[in-house]
């Protein structure tokens, strides 16, 4: 399915699509002791397995940036990936300023609410390196931020296996990502990425160190 939410004018096209237990039982009389015991078993090896699961959230991330992402809480690897993609970047202290641009551009609900995406999100530095003066005239225009911001957004969550090649953004753009095993760099800019194949509840994101101008 495909994602346009830019016009050529760089409105937001109001049509976009967004791509939005385990039962034990035990039976017989010589049996109902070990079966009450295995219930209390399968509750804890749930939790466990949840447990395990979150604890390696990150496992698969790579990048010198990755040491920068806290260890614990909402901004953490574990509390990124249950939360959805707009969501997660809030908690992240290495993406503030694309967490305000996001909202001055009325994207949070849009982000939020799409089933499956890839997100090249620059840091705060990324941004630094734009002349302030510029920066707060992207800021003030929504249409043209619109375009910057879903520039660095791509359909469907792309593994570090498929990041590499070409392709088209939600702004009607297209990217070119060039690299392999850890090592990618972003568009024309060459943006690279400090860490990558992040995973949230409906996206991947991968962190990079420029704007990606459309």
């Amino acid at each position: 399915m495909k994602l346009n939410t830019i016009t050529r004018t760089g409105g937001v096209a109001a049509s976009l699509a967004l791509m939005m237990g385990l039962g034990l039982s035990a039976c017989g009389s010589d049996d109902s002791d070990s079966g009450s015991s295995g219930s209390g078993t399968s509750e804890s090896s749930e939790s466990t397995s949840e447990e395990t699961e979150a604890t390696e959230a990150g496992a698969e991330t790579f990048g010198e940036g990755c040491k920068l992402i806290p260890a614990e809480g909402e901004g953490s690897f574990n509390g990124m990936a249950t939360a959805p993609v707009a969501s997660a970047a809030s908690a992240n202290p290495l993406l503030k300023t694309l967490v305000t641009a996001v909202g001055e551009a009325d994207l949070v609900d849009t982000l939020n609410g799409a089933d499956a995406l890839t997100v090249f999100a620059p840091t705060d530095d990324a941004f630094a390196k734009i002349p302030k003066a510029d920066l707060d005239a992207v800021l003030a225009d929504k249409p043209t931020l619109t375009k910057v911001l879903t520039n660095h957004v791509v359909a469907g969550q792309l593994s570090p296996e498929e990041v590499a090649g070409e392709h088209e953004t939600l702004a009607g753009t297209m990217i070119t990502v060039e690299g392999e095993g850890e090592e990618f760099t972003v568009g024309k800019e060459n943006a690279k990425v400090l860490c990558g194949n992040i995973p949230t509840a409906n996206a991947t994101v991968y962190v990079v160190d420029t704007v990606l101008m459309p």
